[in-house]
């Protein structure tokens, strides 16, 4: 199997919201737009994410509106100190601050229109001990 892109589509009647959401906050492109669907992407291509409409008859079985449950959308990102900056120049105020992590992450997070929450994460060194074989 030979993968062309990958992308989750959230389902919300919030589609055009979620869709400037992303162009404003994160810099995304649109890439497809239509009155039920819209796909946008990072211009480096590490980064997509489509929203539809719940009304419209090409929708997938099985996908109801997202409810904001069950789902966290984590970005990984090479500084997220500097992520940090950048959305925040952007005026959304994310609702987990910048916080270092024990087991090896530096991140910070918010939700955007459809309810998804948005993880931002750094790898870093985990806190000594904190993956001990013996630790539970």
């Amino acid at each position: 199997m030979k993968f062309v892109d990958r992308y989750p589509i959230v389902v919300t009647p919030r589609k055009d919201e979620c869709r400037d959401f992303w162009a404003r906050h994160l810099g995304l492109s649109v890439l497809f737009d239509s009155t039920w669907f819209c796909l946008l992407g990072h211009p480096e291509g590490t980064l997509s994410i489509a929203f539809m409409t719940p009304d419209h008859p090409s929708s997938p079985p099985g996908p109801e509106v997202f409810d904001g449950q069950g789902l966290c959308f984590d970005i990984q990102v090479e500084d997220a100190s500097a992520a940090w900056e950048e959305v925040r120049r952007t005026g959304l105020e994310p609702s987990l601050p910048l916080q270092r992590e024990p087991w090896g992450q530096l991140r910070f997070g918010f939700t955007d229109p459809s309810g998804l929450f948005v993880d931002v994460v750094e790898q870093i060194e985990p806190a000594p001990g904190f993956w001990d074989a013996d630790r539970r």
